[in-house]
């Protein structure tokens, strides 16, 4: 004798989710589609729109953007030794910050992974990432105030017959060294921690003294992580313009180029043109970085 009821379908709900548990490529691609969707638009998006008024022209009798392609602003940025000084020194600034940054945060890692006790360790890292917990215009301003010309700086050098940089391109590389330097710290510790005991002490065995043990096993190993912090000291330097406002007295950088031009005179398009300077630079540094298996570290 059979039952004249029907069988009880499932809801869509739940045949979503057999689906979904049987497809985990599927399951990827939905939970990754609305960040990977909102990073091309939002992102990539305005890249495309600034190179594309880039090869736009700016007319500065009647204000307005020529959407005419052209290639006067590379040009006039290739040839117009301001635009070319103030790379070079974007460039040198950076490069300074990040090998100051890497001298300063290989000991202070090296202490952290490899001496420090853990409790000691967990200290120190609290005390490293606890910087970037605070506004980064607060920092900057504060650094304001002590390389202000009679400031805190100048009343503690003052005794030694010194005085401190003031608002200079030197002080704006100080404060760059301070405010990147947890971003090196960190990837260096990170590959430290993960060298085996077991090389040192087998380097140690073998009758390597220290600093050959640093030279041919702790510094190869840990260079991928060194090169992985320059990617951001150098790009954060590159493409950074309020530091340098506040603290270069007038030096300018790539970034305040970009602003006052746009924000002050009104060229897009030769903001646009300039700003793809850093991009270039950036994206040979990261090829080169690509080759030493620094992206294996981030």
């Amino acid at each position: 004798m059979t039952s004249g009821a029907e069988p009880i379908r499932p809801s869509f709900a739940r045949r979503l989710a057999t689906a979904l548990y049987r497809r985990p490529r599927l399951q990827l691609g939905l939970l990754l589609a609305p960040p990977v969707g909102a990073l091309v638009i939002a992102y990539l998006g305005s890249l495309a729109l600034l190179l594309v008024n880039a090869f736009w022209r700016f007319d500065a009798f009647t204000g307005s953007v020529v959407t005419t392609p052209t290639l006067d602003n590379f040009s006039q940025i290739v040839t117009t030794s301001v635009f070319r000084d103030v790379a070079v020194r974007t460039i040198l600034t950076a490069a300074a910050v990040t090998v100051t940054d890497a001298l300063v945060a290989f000991p202070m890692a090296y202490f952290m992974a490899r001496v420090a006790p853990r409790r000691t360790r967990n200290v120190l890292l609290v005390a490293v990432v606890l910087p970037l917990w605070s506004g980064y215009l607060v920092k900057v301003y504060a650094w304001r105030l002590i390389l202000l010309n009679d400031g805190f700086a100048d009343s503690v050098l003052a005794p030694f017959g010194l005085h401190g940089p003031g608002l200079s391109q030197i002080s704006a590389w100080i404060v760059f060294s301070y405010l990147w330097l947890p971003y090196m710290i960190l990837p260096i510790y990170a590959g430290l921690e993960r060298i085996p005991g077991s090389l040192l002490e087998a380097s140690g065995d073998l009758g390597a003294r220290a600093v050959t043990t640093f030279r041919r096993v702790i510094l190869p190993l840990t260079l991928p992580a060194v090169v992985a912090g320059s990617i951001f000291t150098f790009s954060l330097t590159l493409g950074d313009y309020v530091t340098p406002r506040l603290v270069a007295g007038g030096t300018q950088f790539i970034g305040n180029v970009v602003y006052d031009n746009i924000g002050v005179v009104g060229n897009v398009p030769l903001a646009a043109a300039y700003a793809t300077v850093p991009i270039l630079v950036m994206l040979v540094y990261l090829l080169l970085a690509r080759r030493t298996g620094a992206f294996e570290s981030l």
